[in-house]
């Protein structure tokens, strides 16, 4: 009977002995299991029918070693066969351990490319951790916050949108993604939130001082109708008391242009409180809601009294006030300017008038309680609801500022934290700059659209001389920060990710799908239209200027103000009323474009580590502390002895 059994039953026997699974060296008893399974191969069609192995030229010639199967062997091959696997019972032990202990190697090294590669996926994931509340108080974040996708299939799918631009810094965000997610528990550099330089709390203010008579406002009457958003707005109100203390003349309070652009019709009572400001600036000049009734009927244009931006040159010196326009107002008792952006100089201007200036924008301007109401609530919200006074909340939001309830113990607390940034990158701005931002023939049409309706002198420029090429203008830090190179900048500075950050402005050139990389890597970002349910928000829906409002509390109350474009008035604005009220403990940050575009051209081959030397070392050099530069905006830099006083 044993010389019936075919050679493709020894192949199966052989086969399923040897089998090296896992099921199968998990038995208790395999010596037994292997006899037993030997007793039932009697059928030619089971053991052929499980076995891979054809011939015994594929027998493993180690693996069997007691029995043999040579011709001149004096005992059948099944009887040596049996005998083998008995005698030889220790030898295969010691096998079948080698290759368990094998297996155990082989599924450690597994297990240990599977950790890895799951640490790198949590990673990842970490970065697309929504935000959270705190105290209670329910925060909508932006709709990309709650994204699962990691940062680089979220940067691929941006790529597959309309604007491949999107993709131009795809390396270094993810290496920005790591860094995020590896340093998210370490403490952040110790100079982040703070003002670096003890100098800066050298300055105090002292603009609020007199040393004058009251003006009579004798010589006559000057109306203003202003125009732009509510920053060149905020510039003209202050620019026209200062030429109605100059000329001696009467200020009628300020109307605002209605902007195509803005569209907003919110005059100065719906902005900032009237009665205030008269009276503030009593002892300085004399201030009236109207004209009296004998001039309202001129037709001030026919007269010559209608004074627009055309006739006034930018930056104009006093001398050119007193020259042209107090002859008008002998002659005709009134002179209404109209536009007045940017028409007064910075210098030389007479040190009393240069303070007035700056008495009017930081004390005289004061929102009406509407939006401060509703300023107060953003703060508190971005604070996450932790009690305590920031240093510039009662200027900004008066007595909205009490962090005190009814009922409730006044305690020391600490303040959550927030950064402010302020991303100038709409379309007005991104027309104008005459930059490219990736996006290709699309963009080029849609921008070159945008500045035929409304630059319409600039369009014509374009095309009628050879300007600057887009890579010149970037290399010497001409164009606006794109979200991309913005959020490189925040993750370089050493911004946790788990930072609180308020998002100004509206509008983003590009949509939310180009600011996904920035609601990526730092999920806690807000604009005022997620801290704001739709009743709260509702008021300010028509009214472009009361929002810029807000943005203007919430980021001058801010712990750090980030802009991206040095040159906008709304940044200015804000930077200088920190510095003015900050007791140099508010810092902002201003980024060096020309700096941060040698280093993002980079992008291919720089490493992490370096680029965040070099981005630090970049906008470190910006925060300097100096008196304002002569030719500079008293707004903008307040440091000089006109404003402030220097006690050092």
């Amino acid at each position: 009977m044993a010389k019936s059994v075919s050679h493709s039953n020894l192949s199966d026997i052989t086969t399923t002995s040897g089998n090296t699974s896992n099921e199968e060296y998990g038995d208790d008893q395999p010596i037994s299991g292997f006899r037993v399974h030997s007793r039932k191969s009697s059928s030619p069609a089971r053991l052929s029918g499980s076995s891979p192995v054809n011939s015994l030229g594929s027998l493993p010639p180690t693996r069997f070693p007691a029995f043999s199967l040579s011709p001149d062997s004096s005992t059948t091959w099944f009887d040596g066969f049996l005998c083998g696997a008995v005698i030889d019972t220790k030898k295969m032990n010691k096998a079948k351990i080698k290759v368990w202990y094998r297996n155990k190697m082989t599924i450690g090294l597994a297990v240990l490319i599977g950790s890895f590669f799951l640490m790198n996926w949590w990673m990842l994931s970490r970065i697309q951790e929504p935000g959270r509340t705190r105290e209670e108080i329910k925060v909508k974040w932006l709709k990309a916050n709650s994204s699962t996708v990691s940062i680089r299939e979220e940067l691929e799918k941006l790529g597959r949108g309309r604007k491949p631009q999107k993709t131009i810094f795809v390396r270094l965000l993810s290496k920005a993604a790591h860094a995020l997610a590896e340093e998210q528990n370490k403490p952040e550099p110790k100079d982040l939130w703070v003002e670096p330089y003890i100098r800066a709390s050298s300055w105090t203010p002292c603009s609020h001082t007199r040393d004058w008579k009251p003006s009579e406002g004798d010589n006559g009457y000057i109306v203003v109708t202003a125009n732009g958003g509510i920053n060149q707005q905020r510039v003209a109100v202050c620019n026209s008391v200062a030429i109605a203390r100059l000329l001696n003349a009467t200020l009628v309070l300020p109307n605002f242009l209605y902007s195509s652009v803005w569209r907003d019709s919110s005059q100065f009572g719906d902005i900032y409180q009237e009665e205030h400001f008269i009276n503030y600036l009593k002892p300085d000049i004399r201030i009236v809601r109207k004209l009296p009734k004998e001039l309202q009927s001129l037709d001030l244009n026919a007269i010559g009294s209608l004074v627009t931006d055309i006739d006034v040159v930018k930056e104009a010196k006093p001398s050119f006030y007193l020259k042209y326009i107090l002859p008008i107002l002998h002659r005709n008792r009134v002179v209404h300017f109209v536009g007045f952006g940017n028409r007064l100089a910075s210098d030389p201007i007479p040190r009393q008038i240069q303070r007035l200036r700056c008495r009017c924008n930081f004390y005289a301007l004061r929102f009406v309680p509407k939006i401060q109401e509703v300023g107060a609530l953003l703060i508190q919200r971005m604070r996450q609801n932790d009690t305590g006074l920031g240093l510039l909340d009662h200027y900004l939001v008066g007595p909205f500022s009490q962090s005190k309830m009814k009922g409730q113990k006044v305690h020391a607390a600490k303040i959550s934290r927030y950064l402010a940034l302020h991303l100038r990158f709409e379309i007005d701005m991104v027309a104008h700059s005459l930059c490219e931002f990736g996006g290709g023939e699309e963009e080029m049409q849609e921008l070159e659209a945008y500045r035929d309706t409304h630059f319409p002198a600039l369009a014509e420029l374009k095309k009628t001389k050879k300007l600057p090429s887009s890579t010149d203008l970037r290399s010497e830090g001409l164009c606006p920060l794109m979200p991309e190179e913005t959020v490189l900048m925040l993750a370089a500075l050493g911004f946790n990710r788990r930072s609180h950050i308020y998002l100004a402005g509206a509008h983003i050139y590009g949509g939310k799908s180009r600011l996904a990389a920035l609601t990526t890597l730092f999920p806690n970002l807000v604009t005022k239209e997620n801290l704001l349910s739709s009743a709260e928000i509702e008021p300010f829906a028509n009214f472009s200027s009361q929002l810029a409002a807000l943005d203007f509390i919430v980021c001058t109350a801010s712990d750090v103000f980030a802009m991206t474009d040095s040159g906008s008035q709304f940044s200015s604005l804000i930077a200088g009323y920190r510095i003015y009220y900050g007791g140099g403990k508010m810092p902002s940050i201003r980024p060096n474009k020309r700096r941060l575009a040698d280093i993002f051209v980079k992008n291919n081959t720089i490493e992490w580590k370096v680029f965040e030397t070099r981005v630090r070392k970049a906008v470190r050099q910006n925060k300097r502390v100096f008196s304002r530069p002569i030719g500079r905006s008293v707004y903008r830099y307040p440091r000089c002895q006109d404003c402030m006083c220097y006690t050092a």
